[in-house]
């Protein structure tokens, strides 16, 4: 299946098949009962989601959006669980999974715990370059999710990227 940007995958609250991510971004946006949103997750290719129905079904924790176009494999939910028992190695290729994603918070983690805001940004910069390294990380997510993901303002984000560019076209000139 192909998911443009922009697109819902699945809503927060629903139940249903889990999915590979094969290729582009995902965004997990978590909906507040006010009707407001925050990121709390990006999805990068050859993840199956959601995590935390791996093992289990569950109803989505969040709404999943695509951040570009995304191609995405379908894996309804009965084939997978019956296959986790009928297949026990596979719950072994799961657990390396979680622990990638894991490796991949723990560098969220290293971007929120920098002292500078700037540093924060640039951390963030450098993670989102590895997997699209074409497009700017502006171009995907909006300055209040970029604060969202890094725990910063949107008005700080704003002035990090202001002087970011401002530093740039000084280098250039």
């Amino acid at each position: 299946m192909i998911l443009h940007k922009g697109e819902t995958l699945f809503r927060q609250g629903e139940s249903g098949p889990l999915y590979h991510l094969k290729s582009g971004l995902l965004k997990i946006l978590r909906v507040h009962a006010d009707g407001s949103t925050i990121l709390v997750n990006i999805i990068v290719p050859d993840e199956i989601i959601p995590h935390h129905s791996l093992i289990s079904p569950n109803p989505y924790y969040g709404t999943a959006v695509a951040l570009v176009t995304c191609e995405i494999e379908v894996l309804p939910e009965r084939e997978w669980y019956q296959e986790l028992q009928q297949h026990p190695q596979k719950c072994l290729a799961l657990a390396k999974q979680l622990q990638d994603k894991l490796r991949m918070m723990q560098q969220r983690i290293d971007q929120l715990t920098q002292v500078t805001p700037a540093e924060k940004l640039r951390k963030l910069q450098i993670w989102f370059e590895a997997y699209i390294a074409s497009t700017p990380l502006t171009d995907v997510l909006t300055q209040d999710e970029i604060g969202q993901f890094i725990g910063l303002r949107r008005e700080t984000v704003n002035r990090l990227l202001r002087a970011q560019a401002t530093t740039e076209k000084n280098l250039t000139s």
